[in-house]
C-alpha cells in the first residue's frame, strides 16, 4: 500500500514545494487562478442550495447539502486553482525559510479578493440564468434565507466557526496530497468538506458567494414575498443584506479561517514532521 499513498512527512514536503510555486506566481496567474477557484466554490455552493432549498429537515438538507458542495474544492484542487483557505498552508513554507513571509501575504491578499471576484462572477451569472426562479421562487427566498442568517452570527461565533471550517478545509487539501490518484484526491477531500457544510461552519469564500447571492435575490420583489411568506423574515432583517452586513460576516470569518488553517493545522504539523 505504500505505493498508494504520500506518508504525512512527504505529504508536508509536497505541500512546502508546492507553496514555493504559489508564492513565485505571475501577478496575472494568480489572479486568473483566484477567480477560477472562487468560482468553483461558488458553483459548489450553487449546486448544493439547489439541491437542498426544498428539504425542510434541517438535518436532511444539511447532509444532501454536505454530499454536493466538495465539488468546488474538488475542481480548485484538481485544476491547481488558487484559494486563500486553502493558501493559509503557505504558513509552513515560511516558518520553513522557504519562501518570504511578505510573498505569503502577497499572495493571500490577491488571492482573496480574487476568489471574492470569481464567486461574484458566479452570483450574476446565476441570477441571469433564472436559477433563483426554481420552486415558484422559493429557491432565491432560501437564497436570502441563507444570506440573513449569515450576517446575523455574532463576532465570536463567526471566528469560532471559521477556525473550525478551515481545520477541515485544510486537512482535505492535505488529504488530497495524500493520495497519488485521481479517485484517492476526491475521496479525499469529499469527506472533510462534507463534514464542514453539514456542521454549517462559515468559510469566508464561500460566503462570498452566499451573502452577495442573498442581497441580489433581495432586489427582487417576488423573491422577497416568498421569503417573508416561507421562513418568516422581516422587512428589517432583509435590508441587513447590505455591504455593512457583508463584512461584518467576512472579517471574522475570515480570522478564524486564517486561525484555523495557519496555527492549527499549519504550523503544528509544520512542529511536528519539520525536518531535523
Amino acid at each position: 500500500m505504500g505505493n498508494n499513498y504520500n506518508t504525512p512527512a512527504e505529504v508536508m514536503e509536497l505541500n512546502m514545494k508546492g507553496a514555493e510555486g504559489k508564492a513565485s506566481l505571475p501577478l496575472c496567474k494568480m489572479i486568473l487562478l483566484g477567480i477560477l477557484a472562487g468560482a468553483f466554490i461558488a458553483i459548489g455552493g450553487a449546486a448544493s442550495s439547489t439541491a437542498s432549498h426544498g428539504i425542510s429537515d434541517v438535518g436532511l438538507a444539511r447532509i444532501v447539502s454536505g454530499l454536493i458542495f466538495p465539488v468546488g474544492l474538488i475542481m480548485t484542487v484538481l485544476l491547481g486553482a488558487e484559494l486563500f483557505t486553502g493558501n493559509c498552508l503557505m504558513v509552513m513554507s515560511a516558518l520553513d525559510k522557504r519562501i518570504r513571509w511578505s510573498a505569503l501575504l502577497r499572495n493571500l491578499i490577491v488571492v482573496y479578493f480574487s476568489n471574492f471576484a470569481g464567486a461574484l462572477i458566479v452570483d450574476v451569472l446565476l441570477l441571469l440564468s433564472g436559477n433563483l426562479n426554481y420552486s415558484g421562487g422559493l429557491l432565491g427566498a432560501y437564497t436570502i434565507k441563507i444570506a440573513v442568517a449569515k450576517t446575523a452570527i455574532p463576532p465570536v461565533q463567526a471566528i469560532a466557526s471559521g477556525i473550525l471550517c478551515n481545520i477541515l478545509v485544510c486537512i482535505a487539501v492535505l488529504l488530497a496530497a495524500a493520495a497519488k490518484d485521481v479517485t484517492g484526491k476526491i475521496m479525499g477531500i469529499f469527506f472533510p468538506i462534507c463534514a464542514f457544510v453539514i456542521c454549517g461552519f462559515e468559510h469566508c469564500v464561500a460566503n462570498m458567494f452566499y451573502i452577495p447571492m442573498g442581497m441580489m435575490a433581495a432586489g427582487n420583489p417576488d423573491y422577497v414575498a416568498a421569503a417573508k411568506e416561507a421562513y418568516g423574515l422581516t422587512a428589517e432583517q432583509i435590508a441587513g443584506l447590505n455591504i455593512g452586513g457583508l463584512t461584518q460576516n467576512l472579517i471574522p470569518v475570515t480570522i478564524g479561517n486564517m486561525v484555523g488553517g495557519m496555527l492549527c493545522v499549519g504550523v503544528i504539523l509544520y512542529v511536528i514532521y519539520r525536518k531535523k
